[in-house]
């Protein structure tokens, strides 16, 4: 089994779930590459090697100082064609969803997304990943065809702490850092808020709130947990905070150690975003909230008197 992974990278640091990616790569045995774009990669490479990476194959330009799937998936076929792995590991992040779908299209392999599982059934990798919103878990693996393309949904795997490995300086085909669009500048969300898919605890209010004028409650004991804002489609909808909060079918999949769920009943549509979290903390003065049947802990009561409480008590404790 050779296993490469592919290390995204974000303000020219490795992005958190790249070392999950190699704990998960390290799970299943055999050698373990890591491919590092960039435009200066061996920096990159370096930060790598010392989380336990393996070989670590950088490929510098100042073409790859941005995320472009269509220049980073041609450099990263190349680096595939030349050291042939059986099983490609990327996140399922944004952008690892966008360079996955392209590769394994131009290369004709399997793919299989939101993994939240890996392990090895003799020499085949069989996966597990949720499907139909959560309620069916399958176990999936490539039947033939190399490489099997796999993203791995983040803080499913540990990171790993340590490690060896060396950085060997790859060169490709100049045409590959070529592409129809050029990226000038990347910008950050303003607001300093934090990003759901990255976010160990994540804080989400629902149509209990009342209204919009209540959403900076639901902020305040985010802050005070250092948590993400999340949202649910209702007060979405009802315009009381933006799209990019949403949590659920149609907004985003999030899979924290944490989710407080204020005020969200638990309407499968949200619950199809958020179930897979490791524990999930419900407040809702409806004892027969829906909610309330994923939940590992449930406090029923008025989220008015109950927020402020916990906010002021995590603000003492966690100052």
């Amino acid at each position: 089994m050779k296993t490469l992974i592919i290390a995204l990278q974000k303000n020219d640091q490795p992005i958190s779930a790249t070392f999950e990616l190699i704990s998960a790569a390290k799970s299943l045995g055999g050698d373990v590459l890591t491919a590092v774009l960039g435009a200066d990669a061996e920096t990159l490479a370096g930060q790598l090697t010392s989380r336990g990476s393996g070989t670590t194959l950088a490929v510098s330009n100042p073409a790859l100082k941005y995320f472009n799937d269509e220049a980073y998936a041609k450099v990263i076929a190349e680096l595939i064609k030349k050291h042939s792995p059986d099983l490609v590991l990327g996140p399922a992040t944004f952008y690892g969803k966008a360079l996955f779908g392209r590769l394994a299209g131009m290369m004709g392999g399997t793919m299989t997304s939101e993994a939240t599982g890996l392990a090895m059934d003799g020499e085949a990798v069989v996966v597990t990943r949720p499907c139909y919103g959560g309620s069916v878990i399958a176990k999936v693996s490539a039947k033939n065809g190399s490489p099997y393309f796999v993203t791995v949904r983040p803080k499913i795997f540990p990171e790993s702490k340590d490690g060896a490995g060396e950085v060997v300086a790859e060169t490709v085909d100049p045409s590959c850092f070529e592409s129809g669009a050029t990226v000038k500048e990347v910008k950050s969300e303003s607001g300093g808020t934090l990003n759901l898919a990255e976010a160990d605890v994540i804080v989400s209010a629902g149509r209990g709130i009342r209204g919009q004028e209540n959403v900076a409650l639901i902020n305040e004991l985010a802050d005070s947990l250092h948590a993400a804002f999340g949202a649910s489609r209702a007060i979405v909808d009802a315009g009381w905070t933006e799209y990019k909060f949403q949590v659920g079918q149609t907004g985003r999949t999030v899979n924290p150690k944490l989710y407080v769920a204020v005020g969200i009943s638990g309407a499968i549509q949200h619950l199809v975003g958020m179930r897979s979290s490791q524990y999930i903390v419900a407040i809702n003065k409806d004892k027969d909230a829906p909610i309330f049947n994923i939940a590992n802990y449930g406090i029923v009561g008025d989220l008015f008197d109950v927020v402020p409480a916990l906010t002021k008590k995590f603000k003492a404790e966690l100052a």
